[in-house]
């Protein structure tokens, strides 16, 4: 297993140090549009929406979706049925095969589980060093988690941003768990104040997908060889999927600023929520080794070489997409400075024109998640305390 990759190498050795730019400096010349636990409109431009505060539907502000595409249905309107208070910065949230669910704190490093309403600390992940953007993000579920008790995490370390996959053994504790002793099965993904990525989600095919960002290092999305801006694709032990795009080589796409959703449709299809840095927010359409163009282009600017996104978002005051959870026919994303929830309707590899709900009702939404009962969990972000937004949606 690998013990580590340097950023801007394949090659299996110990990652270099990566240095750490003032947040402040960062959001000024990158433009960013992630939260470094910063207020909802720093280092973004734009106009707000112009829904109504607090409203559950609406259009909840402007988007452009892929041409030539025909889907015109609204989609299905969620409906808010619980609230459960009691999280710090929460990132990630997975279900373990009783409907129970584990949902990362960034800042803290801690993992909580949340069960019949109640919030308690399963353990806390070692050697996180959380800072801007950067500490305890992604979640996943090993597929054979109900026999191997496998929970994959995505973290900010000291000199990088890493994978472990850790055990949540079954314990006679308040939590019912007991954590065992991370292993790091990948490292050397560049960190930085922002621009870390950090989404976690196994495919359809079994190999666990990652999402990272360019930690602004603009040279590093558009180098096939180097593991900032891309979309890498994984084997359960960290090492490069069979099958992937550039042989023995874990980028399964590139061009990416930051990614923060994956989610496949019914049709396995891979679709990725992406940062545009002071305009252009992305849902993108995944694709082997599919360059998406940052950072020579951002949006969809129909430039050779380059795949344009499906879903463009001009104003990055609106949206700033996080996770994503498609149901059905349905993509929902989380929107952080956009503080909603957007909605866009699929039909086959076309997308429609997004919807928010709940525009700023909720605070900044980090992540959906789709429940094992049907229900979508939304995490706010920056609201102190946050909470655990629980919906129903149409059946």
């Amino acid at each position: 297993m690998p013990g580590g990759r340097a950023p801007g190498s394949l090659r299996p050795g110990t990652p270099a140090r990566a240095a750490v730019a003032a947040l402040a400096l960062a959001l000024m010349l990158a433009g960013c549009t992630g939260d470094g636990g910063t207020a909802p409109t720093a280092g973004n431009t734009g106009t707000p929406s112009s829904s109504t505060p607090g409203s559950g539907t609406g259009t909840g502000g402007s988007a452009s979706a892929s041409p030539g595409g025909t889907v015109s249905s609204e989609p299905p309107a969620p409906v808010v049925r619980t609230r459960i208070d009691g999280l710090q910065l929460p990132w990630s949230t997975v279900f373990l095969p009783d409907g129970s669910a584990v949902i990362s704190e960034r800042d803290t490093a801690l993992l909580k589980s949340v069960e019949g309403g109640q919030i308690r600390t399963i353990g806390q992940v070692p050697d996180v060093v959380p800072g801007g953007e950067g500490g305890l993000m992604g979640l996943a579920l090993s597929p054979d988690f109900a026999a191997d008790r496998l929970l994959y995490v995505y973290f900010t370390a000291a000199d990088d941003n890493r994978i472990a996959r850790v055990r949540l053994d079954e314990a006679g504790t308040e939590t019912g768990f007991r954590l065992g002793a991370p292993e790091v099965i990948f490292s050397g993904i560049p960190k930085a104040s922002t621009h870390n990525g950090g989404r976690l989600r196994f495919g359809p095919d079994g190999f666990l997908y990652v999402g990272t960002g360019d930690s602004q290092r603009r040279e590093q999305p558009q180098d096939r060889n180097a593991l900032g801006g891309k979309i890498l694709r994984l084997t359960r032990d960290g090492e490069p999927a069979p099958g992937n795009p550039f042989p023995g080589n874990p980028v399964y796409s590139l061009g990416h600023r930051n990614v923060q959703g994956l989610a496949w449709d019914s049709d396995g299809r891979l679709w990725a929520s992406e940062f545009g840095p002071d305009v252009n927010d992305e849902l993108n359409l995944i694709q082997a080794g599919g360059n998406y163009g940052w950072p020579e282009v951002t949006g969809a600017p129909h430039r050779e070489g380059f795949i344009d996104a499906k879903v463009v978002w001009p104003s990055t005051a609106e949206s700033s997409p996080s996770g994503l959870e498609i149901v059905g026919t349905t993509a929902y994303l989380g929107a952080l400075r956009g503080q909603r929830i957007w909605a866009v309707p699929l039909r086959g590899e076309n997308a429609g024109a997004p919807v928010g709900y709940f525009t700023r009702q909720y605070g900044r939404i980090r992540s959906v998640s789709l429940a094992p009962n049907g229900e979508l969990w939304a995490l706010s972000n920056n609201q102190n305390p946050d909470f655990v937004l629980i919906l129903g949606l149409p059946k």
